[in-house]
């Protein structure tokens, strides 16, 4: 006879060792939920200590309104929490914290001591645990507020402990969740001690732009733009990089959901989409971005960590993420970059070095561009040598004009056969004419889009179109856009449409393929993004091939035409394709390469 296996319940210890493997796995997650629970104690102040990198202890502080004794030793308890009270709550938790697990797993792995007094009570109690076994429960005295410390992690799990690396990478993870976290809540006093010596100080009341200086550097900001806008429930804010401040990975990009650091692949690609014209592929931009949703409308309940989330509306967070990011990189935003030096202090700056003159050097001719004074709306020309009359004049008729990448330029004459040398008030400046002539059209092409003025270009014989039903479909509910957009389109029957005309900007191009192709894009951002998405890449490819090419030849006249309207795109940095049109040396860069500093 076969013997059957008897089925039998896990003793408690038991099954507090194995969620301790999906809470816990590594002094790091001991950091991040511990913060956690201090921030949902309303703490104004937290500490942290690591000591050998974590693995010998990890001691969090908080000055929250703390646990009286009946608490304190049920919060160890798994499953104990004073966050939600029923399966209803879990659809509306605005807390980090709600598993009730954390203290549990972490008392059942480590030697555990949990120090508490709420504000109105004169003494404290202390709970000492070891492996899951509580050894002490004493009256002590203690500051208000909660002090957790997990010393010797996985002692008693050796196969755990086992997986732990080295002193100098656990305290790198430990570091960036502490990191994390004071990102997310620059309103809290940080400190972070590591084996006894400070490392963060991090002032209480601050705002994100300081709390990035405070963390990265005060030169971290120069690059980043002010995010913040609201469309339809969803609130974006933060900091987003231009794209000339780009990264190899995502290392950079901290997003937190209603302040809980988490993401969603709709998040990914919402970000993807925002700088896809603006960077090279395989690049990816700085961001310090807050997503804010009724918490109704996030489910948090998805993994034990809580790292990853799903939204009910995922369409509207996609939409406000892109929009918002699109709004804080255009150009023609007038709110200042975070750190940037104003153009005044860099004239002034300038002029305050001292000049040589060449004799014989043969003056060039300068022209500038008028910008919106600070104090009014008239507009002005900044300090710089005086322009030619034709271009003063030109400028002086084109009105006032929102703010570009510099107030005048100069052409001062060509590199390799290829690159135009511009001095501009703050530095000198190689443009690349192809890349630069791509963006100006593409921003013109995009601007014809979106006013709804794109020419139609008629299709000598009619094609007919088969598509999959799934992208048909899509079609056929996008029908009314896509004729906006300049193609002509009738459904046939079935799957299958009719276009007899298709936007003049592309060319001779297969309509088959180009219904194919915006369908599949139609499927994979939804109707908004779909179409969006399909027309910038398609405009882009109309712009590249519109574009001067290296063995075009420019006189001066067209390379200055060529300056000014880069100037007045939005994004005069990179091409669509995400290459850059302007590499940029500061006078101040240069002046330290010289020695002059």
């Amino acid at each position: 006879m076969s013997s059957v296996p008897e089925i039998r319940v896990l003793p408690d210890a038991v099954i507090n060792k194995i969620a301790a493997g999906e809470v816990v796995d590594r002094p790091a997650s001991a950091v991040k939920e511990l913060v956690e629970n201090a921030l949902d104690a309303g703490a104004h102040e937290i500490r942290v200590d690591l000591i050998g990198g974590g693995r010998q202890a990890v001691v969090v502080a908080d000055d929250g309104v703390g646990m009286t004794r009946d608490g304190a030793l049920l919060s160890i308890e798994r499953h104990a929490t004073s966050k939600i009270r029923d399966v209803h709550d879990i659809e509306h938790v605005a807390t980090l914290g709600f598993r009730g697990e954390a203290l549990a797993a972490l008392a059942a792995v480590s030697r555990f001591t949990l120090t508490t007094r709420p504000r109105d009570q004169e003494s404290g109690v202390e709970i000492t645990v070891s492996g899951g076994r509580i050894l002490d429960v004493r009256e002590t005295g203690c500051p208000p507020g909660t002090m957790v410390a997990v010393r010797n992690l996985f002692f008693n799990v050796p196969a755990r402990r086992k997986f732990l690396r080295g002193e100098q990478t656990e305290l790198a993870h430990a570091r960036q969740a502490f990191l994390v976290h004071a990102l997310a809540h620059p309103g809290v006093a940080w400190t972070l001690r590591v084996d006894e010596r400070e490392v963060y100080r991090l002032p209480g009341g601050s705002s994100l732009d300081e709390r990035v200086r405070q963390l990265f550097g005060p030169d971290f900001a120069t690059g980043l733009r002010p995010v913040e806008g609201e469309r339809e429930g969803v609130r974006v804010r933060g900091l987003a990089s231009l794209p000339q401040v780009t990264r190899a990975d995502r290392s950079e990009q901290y997003i937190f959901v209603n302040g809980r650091p988490a993401s969603a692949p709709v998040i990914g690609f919402a970000i993807q989409e925002a700088y896809k014209a603006l960077i090279p592929r395989g690049r990816h931009p700085v961001l310090f971005l807050f997503i804010e949703v009724p918490p109704g409308e996030v489910d948090v309940n998805v993994h034990p960590t809580k790292k990853e989330i799903r939204f009910r509306q995922s369409g509207r967070v996609r939409d406000a993420i892109m929009e918002q990011l699109r709004a804080a990189l255009a150009l023609r935003d007038d709110r200042a970059t975070p750190g940037a030096t104003p153009i005044p202090e860099l004239l002034a700056a300038s002029r305050a070095a001292p000049a040589l003159r060449v004799v014989d050097l043969p003056e060039l001719p300068a022209f500038s561009y008028p910008r919106l004074d600070p104090a009014g709306d008239a507009p002005h020309t900044a300090s710089a040598p005086p322009p030619s009359d034709s271009t003063a004049a030109e400028s002086a008729s084109s009105g006032a004009r929102t703010r570009g990448p510099w107030s005048w330029c100069r052409v001062m004459g060509q590199a390799g056969g290829l690159y135009v040398v511009l001095e501009t008030e703050d530095g000198l400046i190689l443009m690349d004419p192809h890349a630069a002539h791509e963006r100006v059209l593409f921003e013109r092409f995009m601007e014809g889009l979106l006013k709804r003025d794109i020419r139609s270009q008629g299709l000598l014989t009619p094609e007919s179109v088969d598509l999959a039903p799934s992208r048909a479909q899509r079609v056929r509910d996008n029908l009314e856009r896509l004729r906006e957009m300049g193609f002509g389109l009738a459904e046939f029957g079935g799957d299958s449409f009719v276009v007899d005309a298709l936007p003049a900007f592309l060319g001779p191009v297969s309509a088959a393929s180009v219904l194919g192709e915006i369908a599949g894009s139609l499927d994979r951002g939804g109707p908004r993004a779909g179409t969006e998405r399909w027309a910038e890449e398609q405009i882009a490819m109309a712009a590249c091939k519109a574009a001067v090419k290296a063995r075009d030849r420019l006189t001066v006249q067209e390379i200055e035409r060529l300056v000014r309207d880069l100037a007045e795109c939005e994004m005069p940095y990179t091409c669509p394709h995400g290459r850059p049109t302007l590499i940029h040396m500061g006078f101040d860069e240069l002046r330290r390469k010289f020695g002059r500093e």
